[in-house]
């Protein structure tokens, strides 16, 4: 059985550059409905991959919630 990976560490005070990517990443890593469950539109893993919980979690750090992208 596969090991999931570590996810990506957030750095705080979150720099712009990360903010700019988290944006992107959650724009792009979005759940999509298949017969086994959401996976994620852009990698076809388990939703939500590494990726869209870095962004979220990155956007979090930065005082951003849900439904309030920079």
């Amino acid at each position: 059985m596969p090991v999931p990976l570590a996810d990506f560490p957030v750095l705080v005070p979150v720099p712009d550059e990360d903010l700019v990517l988290a944006q992107l990443a959650v724009r792009v890593h979005v759940p999509e409905r298949w017969p086994q469950g959401p996976l994620c539109r852009s990698e076809r893993v388990p939703y939500p991959c590494r990726l869209a919980r870095w962004g979220h979690a990155t956007l979090h750090a930065a005082g951003f919630g849900p439904g309030r992208l920079p």
